[in-house]
């Protein structure tokens, strides 16, 4: 897989640009601000309909403009397929494959696969858990598209559970008819709170259905990723205390097996167990959404403990395996790596560029030219004030 055209309008600084790629290492050159990660940016957002940087679309429409467009020409297997997508902050984005609109945006996900490195990976080893998650279910989605479908829908039944519990909470700060305050669920009902409760077991049933689908591919896939995180690590850092990986959910009793129907039945048995705390404080206490991925380094745990080496060693590690996992499930994801190399020592660095040249596509960004190490030479652009010119 690579992709062979990049096409931007009103694209964060860019009013226009218009490239030509092709396989191998391709290198955008330039001084810091100067737009090269935005360039990356934007396949990473056909890919992924999200960006590494932000968590709104707003940003990435240049000022004044009222939208943007992204139009990549993907390569896989000697089959082309142009992907427009039109981002239309505080409205809904649109997207056309081969020029004919597709009914939802996401139904292009999965035609480009990238793997992107990035300074915001450190986050990975030293961030809150949201970071983590956010890489699992991404890697989801990557390998099976549909997944952005159940992270939607978990999103939604969540959305609309947590509304429902600050109405509940309240109204357990209000007084109900008997004059006391509400402490249990017979005084909700006391207090007028009785629809909020019997409407709360119907979202606690949807929210175990589809957190249940999502937790199962989750367990599923750390489990993918373990073997190729160690062997990543240990190619990385040969020496180095052993990397481990494990699921920290927030279940009281232990699932560990990726078995849909008695994940679905403990989600369901651990609302019951907080249901008392959901109801005063106003928060959903279980479920995927608050889960962790645990990262340790030999006995101890990677947050807190490993070195600012040893971490960007561990993120990047974490990339890897997922590129690995990608590709033994069928040809090469693009590899972005935005200002990566400027990060690491000349090993470090020397290890990263062996392991990765043997890409089908790989892109790179970095302030000068002696930041691409020799191993990935190839195709040049340089990035200035708004233009990008191919120099070799």
């Amino acid at each position: 897989m690579h992709v062979a055209h990049l096409s931007l309008t009103d694209f964060r600084s860019y009013d226009t640009v218009d490239l030509a790629l092709e396989p191998g290492t391709t290198a955008f050159v330039g001084p810091n601000g100067q737009g090269k990660t935005n360039l990356v940016e934007a396949l990473g957002y056909v890919a992924t309909q999200s960006s590494h940087r932000v968590a709104t679309d707003a940003p990435l429409v240049r000022h004044g403009a009222a939208r943007a467009v992204v139009r990549s020409v993907i390569v896989r297997d000697d089959r082309r397929a142009l992907v427009e997508l039109e981002i239309n902050p505080g409205r809904s984005n649109r997207a056309r494959l081969n020029r004919s609109p597709v009914s939802r945006p996401r139904d292009v996900i999965g035609l480009l696969r990238t793997v992107l490195f990035a300074p915001e990976d450190l986050a990975l080893v030293k961030g809150d858990p949201a970071e983590r998650r956010r890489f699992l279910d991404d890697l989801l989605v990557a390998r099976a598209p549909r997944f952005a479908g159940v992270r939607a829908d978990y999103d939604r039944v969540l959305k609309q559970r947590g509304a429902l519990l600050r109405t509940a909470a309240q109204a357990r700060r209000g007084r109900g008819r008997s004059g006391r305050r509400a402490e249990s669920e017979a005084g909700f009902e006391a207090a007028g709170a009785g629809d909020v409760l019997s409407t709360l077991e119907v979202w606690d049933a949807q929210l175990a259905r589809h957190g249940a689908e999502l937790l199962a591919a989750r367990l599923e896939l750390v489990e993918a990723l373990r073997p190729l995180l160690v062997a990543s690590y240990a190619s990385l850092a040969p020496g180095s205390a052993p990397v481990g990986l494990a699921y920290r959910g927030t279940l009281s009793t232990a699932v560990d097996a990726p078995d849909r129907a008695a994940l679905e039945e403990a989600l369901r048995a651990g609302l019951r167990e907080v249901r008392t705390a959901e109801l005063e404080r106003g928060v959903t206490l279980v479920g995927p959404h608050r889960d962790d991925l645990f990262l340790s380094l030999g006995e101890l745990p990677a947050r807190g403990y490993a070195s600012h080496g040893e971490s960007w060693s561990f993120a990047l590690a974490l990339r890897l395996a997922a590129y690995d996992l990608l590709r033994a499930d069928g040809g090469d994801p693009v590899l972005v790596l935005d200002d990566v190399f400027a990060e690491l020592d000349t090993e470090r660095r020397r290890r990263l560029a062996g392991l990765v040249a043997p890409a089908e596509q790989v892109l790179i960004t970095a302030a000068v030219p002696d930041d691409v190490p020799a191993e990935l030479s190839g195709a040049r652009f340089d990035v200035s004030e708004g233009s990008v010119a191919r120099v070799g």
